[in-house]
């Protein structure tokens, strides 16, 4: 099957493969900006797994598991996997796309909310590293899918994961998991600003409303996990353990934890939530159920799969209120050029 884009990359966060890279990915990630204590903390999370992130391996099943979908639908194109802040960088695959003869790529983050370090960073980082040829012009076309939180296959995986657990502990307090951002990057989000939030809150709401057509309606909450960042930032709260806590002092017995802002049960999973979530309900003698993450969902994955081939069939509905232009999730140093996005 004929295609707009003749190849297709995978791009991921990136992590650390041994404890001599957890340093100076910790220093990408933040741009310098971070205190001795905090890289001090955050290096004793990874050496407890011996400085190895699961999320390339994660990241790599990822663009197997789509590109084996794509192939039984006769789409038969080369999936590459680039990192924004560990080998290989884009500018090195990109060079390598370039090189193996193709001429347009489409971009998959797997990032399903707007923001800056979740959308436009990875467009920008896209431009600066494109290839060009002696007068200037770009060797490759590229586009970056947008983010994908009203995907419905995204919702359907969280019920079908919720489901039996919520029957389990009809009582127990559901906490909705996500990552913390700094609050300015919250409100400048997506077109319009606020964007994350509003977008979560709407993810939840299509879950809740799935849960009760199955008879569940849990009490639940919204919370947040990996707090860090430079001193003198304020970040989205509140910290999923001190929302444990506080339940505590409730009398609640048992909570259910379910991180609706990861794919994956990467680090910022398996330690935020598994090790020391988990801790403190622990602590208060609170059962804890973590809920696994949709990357391994079959659900999930028809439904990324699809979405990624209509976009590489050069579909774009976006709308005015969908990322990929020039309004959506600023870069709070100024603006910067950026690939576009799609919304197929």
């Amino acid at each position: 099957m004929s295609t707009h884009y003749d190849a297709l990359i995978v791009m991921g966060f990136g992590g650390p493969t041994s404890m001599d890279q957890v340093e100076p990915f910790l220093k990408h990630i933040t741009g310098g900006r971070i205190t001795a204590e905090r890289m001090a903390k955050v290096s004793e999370h990874y050496a407890h797994f011996g400085g190895v992130s699961p999320l390339n391996g994660q990241n790599q099943k990822l663009a197997n598991d789509v590109a084996a979908r794509l192939r039984d639908k006769g789409i038969d194109v080369p999936v590459y996997l680039t990192h924004a802040h560990v080998a290989p960088f884009p500018e090195q695959t990109l060079a390598q796309i370039v090189a193996d003869g193709h001429e347009r790529a489409l971009v998959l983050v797997p990032a399903a909310y707007p923001s800056y370090v979740g959308c436009r960073s990875y467009r920008e980082a896209l431009a600066a590293a494109t290839p060009v040829d002696d007068e200037g012009r770009p060797r490759l076309e590229i586009a970056k899918i947008n983010p994908f939180y009203d995907m419905p296959a995204f919702v359907d995986a969280q019920i079908g994961l919720l489901e039996p657990v919520v029957r389990a502990h009809p009582d127990a307090k559901l906490l909705f998991t996500t990552h913390s951002l700094p609050t300015g990057l919250s409100e400048t989000s997506g077109v319009g600003g606020d964007g994350y939030l509003k977008q979560h809150h709407r993810v939840i709401d299509q879950i809740l409303a799935g849960l009760a057509n199955k008879g569940l309606r849990p009490d639940w909450q919204l919370c947040y996990t990996s707090q860090g960042g430079a001193p003198g930032d304020t970040w989205l709260t509140p910290d999923v353990n001190d929302v444990i806590d506080e339940l505590a002092t409730q009398g609640v017995k048992e909570v259910i934890a379910v991180s609706i802002g990861f794919l994956s049960d990467h680090m910022e999973v398996i330690w935020d939530l598994d090790n020391e979530a988990a801790q403190t309900a622990r602590g208060h003698g609170m059962g804890f159920y973590r809920v696994p993450t949709v990357a391994n969902e079959p659900v999930f994955l028809d439904g990324l799969a699809e979405l990624v081939a209509r976009g590489l069939a050069g579909e774009d509905r976006r709308g005015d209120d969908d990322c990929g232009g020039e309004d959506c999730c600023p870069n709070p140093g100024g603006a910067v050029p950026a690939v576009r996005g799609v919304t197929p």
